[in-house]
């Protein structure tokens, strides 16, 4: 039977991939206490006692301002652990399954970025997912990596959520317009693995494909266009609200510092995934309906 170590249970992607990976064998799905990131002894002996065939590790440090002011925490979970992880697996012939970021690039693009464009981080927290990229790499286990954008899901903190709060605490709201990606939701990112796993235990390692993927919805939109979006949606489903969508103020980047530089461009090219595993990435719109739904209970 396939083994199935899950890291970062308790995150966005880690809560939807426990339900995604459920069908693809015995899955051990732990949190930071089971398997804390920042613990090399502690990893290493629960790779060694479960025996995994499989390790997919959505855990990571995601602050990322904060990332700015303690970049060895940073580093330590986001670029020192990938590692680790790799160096059992490749003891194990296992395969590892890490998530990076859009955070990679510096955002200057004027088109979707390519897997093989050059990396360029301009933070703290895209530096350590490099790193992390580079270090599970190095390791030489089987692995695959695959970098998202703009993470939404019904469970944990992020932008939809943090956009409805506000339009219910204030009368109008100013985002961000000059950004362009696509929200990406933690449930597509789950079904993906999930679908690829699923090749990968059929096919076995040797005529399965490796390396680096983009993994994110389809189209793009701006926070700007985004933020409105959801206020749209929960005007629409009954949600009494401050700020209604025309009250959404567009600004530039320049606008609303913060201390970490954030990519203008998101937007991720995907066709690679679709070209090796024949998975369709539907539009951003199709995700975000799902977890509004959810969202607005």
């Amino acid at each position: 039977m396939t083994r199935i170590l899950l890291t970062g249970k308790n995150g966005q992607v880690g809560f939807e991939l426990q339900r995604a990976l459920a069908p693809l064998g015995e899955v051990l799905a732990l949190d930071r206490k089971g398997f804390d990131l920042h613990n090399e002894s502690q990893m290493r002996d629960v790779i060694r006692q479960f025996a995994p065939t499989i390790i997919v590790n959505p855990g990571a440090y995601t602050a990322v301002d904060k990332a700015q002011s303690e970049p060895e925490l940073a580093i330590a979970i986001n670029g020192h652990a990938p590692g680790v992880i790799g160096e059992e697996a490749a003891k194990l012939n296992a395969l590892v399954v890490h998530y990076s970021t859009d955070y990679v690039y510096d955002g200057h693009k004027s088109s979707p970025y390519n897997e093989d464009d050059t990396p360029d981080p301009q933070s703290v927290y895209g530096k350590s997912k490099l790193a992390g990229e580079q270090a599970l790499q190095n390791s030489k286990a089987a692995h695959l990596i695959f970098r998202t954008s703009w993470v939404v899901g019904a469970v944990g903190n992020n932008f939809a959520k943090t956009m409805l709060r506000l339009a219910t605490e204030r009368d109008g709201l100013r985002v961000v317009a000059d950004q362009f990606g696509a929200p990406t939701s933690a449930a597509l990112i789950a079904d993906v693995t999930a679908q690829v796993l699923s090749q990968y235990i059929n096919k076995g390692a040797k005529e399965f494909p490796q390396g680096v993927y983009h993994l994110a919805a389809g189209g793009e939109t701006t926070w700007h266009a985004y933020a409105k979006w959801v206020i749209a949606r929960a005007v629409a489903a009954g949600r009494e609200l401050k700020t209604q969508p025309e009250e959404v103020e567009a600004i530039s980047t320049s606008a609303y510092p913060l201390p970490a530089a954030r990519p203008l461009n998101s937007r991720l090219n995907t066709d690679r995934l679709t070209r090796d595993f024949g998975l369709h990435m539907p539009p951003w719109q199709q995700g975000l309906e799902h977890i509004m739904r959810l969202i607005l209970l």
